[in-house]
């Protein structure tokens, strides 16, 4: 897992605004803001956040299905970012795409046969009898029935449609397969049929997956390393038992706050955050920090200066965040958002410090009580 199968550096990806006048709108949607990662040979790694954070975006621009606004996407250490379409089949064999929707994603006027086998078709592969019977193979592989190979995607279930996708996926064992939230559209009960179907594949095939999720408790499950996006931005990276166990950025910690718990003790326990205000509009950012309109702990710094991703508080080189006052271990920030909702809010500095302080205090009498 040491080898490094992708690289991406400082990729960018803005849309310009559609305009209904004449003039052409000089307004961009910053969708993709200076993301840099490294995906290693038969990891996953887990990229999450919220809706319209840009996870998906980038995800499309790793895959060159969008052209980048400036950086570059490394494939096998060839720099793939500025390749011709013409350039890019050889790449697009190893490199492949499940979508989020199993309904939208294929064709119903064509036979699950057909929407499997064109990637034998476009790239030139198998024909004939030779084509059906990998096909077949390939719906084996992901547990279909070989012998609905004539039917059609509306006489299969849900769970039944996105196997296709992920037959499709793998015609042509691919070393990387981007999945763009696989089983956010499907029942809970078949949610999990497709994760260990794809850990299961994993494991037998060598795949390296970038797993895309708006869900952190299915994020958890899968994924050896986990990215949080804000905006456009990675605000927090690292190991996944070090950003659920740890997590530095404020973002993170109310995000994992709101993640299922099978314990009834441990969900009365805990103080679910409740983040206050609307996402920033990606056509006007904000300057600094982009979580500091919604962050409890923000002060004029995270205004006025963008926070590096590097590692904080002593944490491991792998484990970094784009915070300039990051969240210790035990600290609880429930107090200080519920603080920051209230009319006219805002945290000073002064504030903070003591909040910390005492909390510090608390711990350490609890801790001699035990």
């Amino acid at each position: 897992m040491s080898e490094v199968l992708l690289r991406a550096k400082d990729v960018v990806k803005y849309f310009p605004v559609q305009s209904g006048g004449l003039r052409r709108s000089r307004e961009k949607v910053h969708a993709v803001d200076g993301v840099s990662l490294e995906v290693r040979k038969g990891e996953t790694l887990g990229l999450v956040g919220e809706t319209g954070c840009g996870k998906s975006t980038l995800a499309r621009c790793l895959a060159r299905l969008y052209d980048l606004t400036s950086g570059f996407v490394e494939f096998e250490g060839q720099d793939i970012s500025k390749l011709k379409p013409r350039h890019l089949g050889l790449v697009r064999r190893d490199m492949q795409m499940i979508f989020q929707d199993p309904y939208g994603s294929l064709n119903p006027k064509r036979r699950v046969g057909s929407i499997i086998g064109d990637p034998f078709v476009i790239h030139n592969v198998a024909s004939g009898a030779d084509r059906k019977r990998r096909v077949q193979e390939v719906m084996e592989l992901v547990g279909l029935n070989p012998e609905h190979y004539n039917r059609f995607p509306a006489e299969f279930s849900g769970g039944q449609r996105q196997r296709i996708g992920v037959a499709r996926a793998l015609a042509l064992r691919p070393k990387l397969v981007i999945c763009d939230e696989p089983v956010s559209a499907l029942d809970v009960s078949i949610q999990a049929q497709v994760l260990n179907l794809l850990a299961d594949l994993q494991t037998q095939l060598g795949l390296t997956y970038i797993f895309i999720s708006h869900d952190l408790s299915v994020v958890r499950h899968v994924s050896d390393r986990v990215m949080l996006m804000y905006l456009g931005k990675v605000v927090e990276s690292g190991p996944a038992d070090e950003i659920y166990g740890h997590p530095r950025h404020p973002y993170s910690n109310a995000l994992l706050s709101a993640v299922p718990l099978p314990d009834p003790r441990a969900v009365r326990e805990r103080t679910r955050i409740v983040l206050e205000g609307d996402v920033p509009s990606p056509i006007d950012p904000p300057t600094g920090c982009r979580f500091h309109p919604r962050c409890p702990k923000a002060q004029e710094r995270c205004a006025q200066e963008d926070p590096e991703l590097v590692s904080r508080l002593g944490d491991d080189a792998s484990h970094t965040a784009a915070c300039h006052f990051p969240v210790a271990d035990g600290e609880d920030l429930s107090r200080l958002y519920a603080l920051h909702a209230e009319p006219g809010g805002g945290v000073s500095n002064e504030l903070v410090a003591s909040e910390i302080a005492q909390q510090s205090t608390d711990m350490t009498t609890e801790g001699g009580a035990e």
